[in-house]
């Protein structure tokens, strides 16, 4: 056979693919691929700064005795999970997006769920919630009520994620701190010490670097700010910020761990975060009604972020059918909902779908190929988990407050000129930063919007299942006050 026959295997593989009728190559799409691990290979390192460092209600990390155990182990989980699901994403949705554990709700697992029970326990309802999603993704209501909301308020919810992700970065830097007022400017109103330089200096590095296009940015940020922190340490011993006990000794230290350079760059990974799950523990921990309603919460931040993304790329990459649908959409919100499921089994969060494959699609991905070679990436990643305990937390930070840019940038989408989205598009933007609450600025966006539609006279144009939401968003708002009646009647 000639070497330029197509094969049943190559015919096959483009059909399956749809290579041909998206108008790309496989070259193409492995150089997509390509982009858009280079673009996220951060949360490699950012995810297990977060869960790994976090303690659990018996003040235990999630991956060993020590943090830096625990983040060794997480950076293994992180990147393995990752890339097996990123390669199902390739395979089964046939979509070049990438999947990875989520910022924000990575958060709310780590300082808003395990302090109040056990890892297993937080890890169950992980679980859970993505039974729960798989269940409506199957019997089609996800897909329903995705169309049932309307489109601005999607694009709203991605800029409060933005913003929430951003406020974050900017507390675990220092940069912004609590007291009085409510929040002050770094050490008593300035940045003080080397840690903060650090800080100022890769988030320009990375702001520079985004704004060039080039490729990778935030992953060469993260890289060159923590060699440069590695030779301030070197010189200057800053040392860490807090002692032993956990309490401020140094408050112009570095706020996570010490940057030095570890014996050895590579290891075997550690999966010992992974497989501890309690299903149900979460609800002897806090009680049935407060779990059920962090189910709830998980649920909802999952629920739309991912519908969010796949149409957004879709859309920028003009991989939209005829008709507006996103092609295998179903099997993508498959994939999706097991990342969730798989997240909370490895102890890693839920993962979902990661915007910044737009920069792989913006390079020429269009298929399922792109995302298999980010996800053979990610697995090669996990053999280099000593690379993280080197990372402080000023080098990392950054990246988050650049990703909080990158999703702000949707609210291009909103007309804020029309009161009766801009309103409710504003208050879920606003309070998911301002309450640390990703669920909190979804319901109450939610809430407003069908409270104004309906005072306009217009609740008829309102979706059903947008109402059935709502008032399931009523309930959770109300938690205090419900609880309070049944707890006097």
């Amino acid at each position: 056979m000639a070497v330029d026959s197509p094969s049943r295997t190559t015919t096959s593989w483009d059909s399956w693919f749809h290579l041909t009728q998206r108008g790309t190559t496989n070259g193409r799409e492995v150089r997509g691929g390509l982009v858009t691990f280079f673009t996220m290979a951060y949360i490699v390192i950012l995810n297990p700064l977060i869960m790994g460092t976090a303690q659990d209600v018996d003040k235990k990390f999630i991956g060993g005795p020590t943090v830096i155990s625990s983040i060794a182990a997480v950076t293994a989980a992180t990147a393995l999970v990752a890339g097996l699901l990123t390669i199902a994403m390739g395979v089964f949705g046939r979509f070049p997006v990438a999947l990875a554990a989520g910022l924000g709700i990575n958060g709310v697992v780590a300082f808003g769920l395990a302090p109040h029970m056990t890892w297993a326990d937080a890890m169950g309802l992980i679980v859970l919630e993505g039974i729960l999603i798989l269940i409506l993704v199957v019997t089609g209501f996800r897909t329903a009520v995705f169309h049932a909301v309307p489109e601005q308020l999607k694009y709203a919810i991605g800029v409060g994620i933005g913003l929430f992700i951003t406020i974050i970065g900017f507390v675990d830097a220092g940069v912004t701190r609590t007291g009085i007022p409510l929040i002050t400017f770094g050490n008593n109103g300035a940045l003080r010490g080397w840690p903060a330089f650090t800080f100022v200096f890769g988030l320009l590095l990375t702001a520079v670097l985004v704004a060039k296009k080039v490729r990778g940015a935030i992953l060469i940020g993260i890289v060159s700010t923590t060699v440069l922190a590695i030779i301030i340490e070197a010189i200057a011993h800053v040392g860490p910020q807090n002692g032993p006990d956990g309490k401020v000794v140094n408050p112009n230290g570095w706020s996570l761990n010490v940057p030095k350079l570890p014996d050895s760059i590579t290891a075997t990974p550690d999966f010992s975060s992974m497989g501890h799950v309690s299903l149900f523990g979460g609800f002897s921990a806090i009680g049935a009604v407060a779990a059920g309603l962090a189910v709830f919460s998980l649920m909802l931040s999952d629920f739309f972020d991912t519908m969010g993304t796949v149409f957004g790329l879709a859309n920028e990459g003009e991989i939209l059918d005829e008709d507006g649908s996103v092609p295998h959409f179903e099997g993508i919100l498959v994939v999706d909902s097991v990342g969730a499921i798989a997240g909370g089994l490895a102890g890693t969060s839920s993962n979902t779908s990661y915007i910044e494959s737009a920069s792989g699609v913006g390079d020429g991905a269009r298929t399922g190929v792109a995302s298999l070679a980010t996800g053979a990436l990610f697995l090669v990643a996990m053999f280099f988990s000593p690379l993280v305990t080197i990372v402080p937390h000023e080098a990392a930070t950054p990246a988050l407050i650049i990703v909080g840019f990158l999703m702000m940038t949707q609210i291009r989408h909103i007309d804020f000129t029309d009161y009766e989205i801009g309103i409710p598009a504003f208050l879920t933007m606003v309070l998911m930063p301002f309450t640390y609450s990703i669920t909190n600025g979804i319901g109450a966006g939610f809430v407003t919007y069908c409270l104004i539609k309906a005072a306009n006279g217009k609740a008829r144009e309102v979706p059903a299942l947008l109402w059935v939401v709502s008032a399931a968003f009523v309930v959770y708002f109300a938690y205090d006050p419900i609880t309070q009646l049944l707890h006097v009647g």
